[in-house]
């Protein structure tokens, strides 16, 4: 059964659902935390302090709204666009990533958000 998420930005609240992977079941068991994220393109990417492993699932071409774990940087992404690994439209991960989740809500507000944000993430 999927779990409900909530994504605090200052005073945006972005819901999502994560999946029941073993990589999202393993973040899900620490929230909630705080993530410092960064931007790269259309996407924001930050260390959540876990190291897991790459799933059988993995993979690198996303789609707009999904969040995913990257094992190479023990980080959480959320793509919400192209990213400079992108060839067209498509978010692009800088290396395979485990599938997690997806964003409920419209990600149209990441799109106007800095270089770096602070992100709480906790169970809805």
């Amino acid at each position: 059964m999927a779990t409900r998420v909530i994504f605090e930005i200052g005073s945006e609240r972005l819901h999502a659902e994560f999946n029941d992977s073993e990589t999202a079941k393993e973040i899900v068991e620490r929230l909630p935390i705080e993530i410092k994220m960064s931007r790269w393109g259309d996407e924001y990417y930050g260390s959540i302090g876990v190291t897991l492993k790459l799933s059988s699932d993995a993979k690198d071409i996303m789609e707009v709204g999904e969040i995913a774990y990257w094992p190479s940087g023990d980080a959480l992404c959320i793509f919400f666009g192209p990213t400079p690994a992108s060839t067209g439209s498509e978010p692009r991960a800088a290396s395979a990533v485990n599938p997690v989740g997806r964003l409920i809500d419209s990600p149209v507000p990441l799109k106007k958000m800095g270089r770096s944000i602070s992100v709480r993430l906790a169970k809805a």
